[in-house]
């Protein structure tokens, strides 16, 4: 049966229906592909990546620390043989090598990188924000630079995607080609196919928008727009507008979606409110949970 972890700027993990586990600002959780190993990335001005093994309680298994500040998100490749963690402070990537028991193995590689944007109050320097493996290459998204960076594993640069200036990228997915891309700084969505970019606004709510999360699903994208507070839904194949409903809280900092269930991480508002996904579309399942200043919803 799964279980619904809750990481975020509080006391620690909230197991929905199983307690507490204490760490120190887990606003980023990922899960292990094939070993019941939860990651957590420790968003302090000294990150740490903190291993858990899951059980009825979440026991520590390593801790490494992230060779960063302000580590903000962490995610494990397919094959579950390498982990890499963003951190927001410095803009600084890092990977680490896991063993077969999912702990950390060996010294990490670390990936600096220089450059800056157009907005001077959050594009003065390089400020990574997302993690995602996508076709045996690491891809990082970088807030300060308009640019999702991209590594081989081995931490060889290869060339950039490069955003429009400004646009701010933060989270990000594939479907095969097809890249879209959240614009924290612009309040857009941009998918990136064959070379073309296609820009529109990802909330059609009035007054300033900062994207957060966006997620693929059943060729959907949902994005939550913290500012409007609301998850929005487009088409995939052109971004087309399908729905936009409250998130059921304020500032909407994730979500996760599990086949017909949402769950959205209402940071200022210190709820994780439950949606049912009726044809695609979010409709409030009358369930939230009370967690203080929650970031991320995993499901595993």
């Amino acid at each position: 049966m799964k279980r619904v972890y809750i990481g975020g700027y509080g006391p620690g993990i909230v197991t929905v229906g199983g307690g507490l586990t204490r760490v120190a600002s887990p606003s980023f959780l990922a899960a292990h592909p094939t070993l019941p190993v939860l990651y957590a990335a420790g968003e302090l001005e000294r990150g740490w990546l903190t291993a858990f093994q899951v059980g009825e309680t979440l026991d520590v298994l390593d801790e490494r620390p992230s060779e960063g500040s302000l580590p903000c998100h962490v995610a494990v490749d397919p094959t579950g043989s390498v982990l890499a963690a963003a951190n927001y402070g410095d803009g600084v990537a890092v990977v680490y090598r896991l063993d077969e028991r999912g702990a950390f193995e060996g010294e990490p590689i670390v990936l600096r990188h220089q450059g800056s944007g157009p907005d001077p109050e959050r594009q003065e320097g390089p400020h990574a924000h997302e993690a995602v493996f996508h076709d045996g290459i690491l891809h990082v998204s970088d807030l300060g630079t308009d640019e999702i960076r991209r590594y081989r594993y081995d931490g060889t640069a290869l060339e950039p995607i490069k955003l429009e200036p400004g646009t701010g990228p933060r989270h990000f997915a594939f479907s095969g080609s097809r890249l879209y891309v959240a614009g924290e700084l612009t309040g857009t969505v941009t998918l990136i196919e064959d070379g073309r970019h296609t820009v529109v606004p990802a909330s059609r709510a009035d007054g300033k928008n900062a994207p957060s999360h966006l997620q693929l699903a059943d060729d959907l994208v949902y994005v939550a727009n913290r500012g409007p507070n609301t998850v929005t839904v487009l088409r995939a194949a052109d971004l087309s507008h399908v729905a936009e409903v409250p998130a059921g809280g304020d500032w909407p900092r994730h979500f996760a979606v599990d086949g017909t269930t949402m769950y959205v991480a209402d940071q200022h508002s210190d709820t994780v409110a439950a949606f049912r996904l009726k044809d695609g579309v979010p409709e409030p399942a009358g369930e939230s949970y009370e967690v203080e200043s929650p970031a991320c919803v995993l499901i595993m």
